[in-house]
């Protein structure tokens, strides 16, 4: 698998994105309820939630892409009033890849060379070269797969400071998705920029985060570096006699397993958990279900 490069860890952050009080409506609808988000320089940020949740909404918030109540400074600009300036330094992918479907692939990337001041040619070739898509094929003939690969060759050669992905390996096949986030970490990301990645294959970009964001009904229900899940989160696999002492200490998850149950613990001294079994980390899908549900413990006495 993949693991982040210790460059991503800075002594003093620069803080790229600030978000205060970021709230939409749509109608009655509360999307987005009060969050106060900071993403600093040369992280990967993995931005978490089930359908819903308002993670799209948040993207396109910080890219001035829709309308809302707040505050946001994206690269110490106003997204909505200085888009134009942001979207030179800034790149985006959405789940739905979109490329006018007439085009020749060379002719993309000629158009995209022509107008972003950033784009490097050469290196989406590059990039081109390692799949089986031919300049010279029309878009209308790629599978939904091959577009993908297209979109994302064409956005990784742009030199931006902030590189935003939603859902970026839709559509592709499990091989081209690993090839893609080793790409991504090894050739793309350094010190100088930020990622941020929405995605439901929590599992393959695991090891890649250095930051990770958790929202659920519009509201940030995590928000912390992945170094602090060690310190912070505990995970124990209890033998049936000691299923009460384990609730007994107020669990945020509980599961049942083949001779036991497992159970997720937050912010609590590891210590008083010592007689439960040895305690892990919890991996990033776990302690996802377990921050999205309510304890199953909850309702016990």
């Amino acid at each position: 698998m993949y693991s982040k490069t210790d460059s991503a860890t800075q002594a003093t952050p620069t803080i790229l994105v600030n978000a205060h009080g970021l709230t939409k409506k749509y109608g009655k609808h509360l999307v987005l309820d009060n969050i106060d988000l900071q993403i600093a320089k040369g992280r990967i940020v993995g931005l978490i939630g089930p359908n819903g949740a308002g993670k799209t909404t948040v993207l396109k918030a910080l890219l001035g892409l829709t309308s809302f109540q707040g505050d946001i400074s994206v690269l110490g600009m106003d997204p909505v009033k200085q888009r134009t300036e942001l979207l030179q330094q800034v790149c985006f992918i959405a789940d739905t890849a979109i490329l006018p479907r007439w085009l020749k692939v060379s002719e993309a990337l000629e158009y995209v060379d022509k107008v972003h001041p950033q784009f490097d040619l050469s290196k989406a070739r590059q990039t081109l070269s390692t799949t089986s898509i031919g300049l010279s094929q029309r878009i209308s003939q790629l599978s939904k797969g091959m577009v993908t690969q297209l979109h994302l060759a064409l956005v990784m050669a742009i030199d931006a400071k902030i590189l935003v992905l939603d859902e970026p390996t839709l559509g592709l096949d499990i091989l081209y998705r690993k090839q893609f986030y080793s790409s991504l970490l090894n050739d793309y990301f350094n010190r100088d920029r930020t990622i941020i990645i929405t995605t439901h294959q929590v599992e393959e970009i695991e090891a890649l985060l250095t930051d990770l964001i958790f929202i659920h009904h519009g509201r940030l229900v995590l928000n912390c570096e992945m170094d602090a899940l060690e310190s912070n989160f505990f995970e124990i696999e209890t033998t049936p006699e000691k299923v009460d002492e384990a609730r007994a200490l107020q669990p945020i998850s509980e599961r049942s397993t083949l001779g036991g149950s497992v159970f997720i613990y937050e912010n609590i001294a590891k210590e008083k958990l010592a007689a439960l079994g040895p305690s892990r980390t919890p991996s990033v899908a776990d302690l996802f279900v377990a921050k999205m549900q309510p304890s199953q413990g909850a309702g016990h006495e």
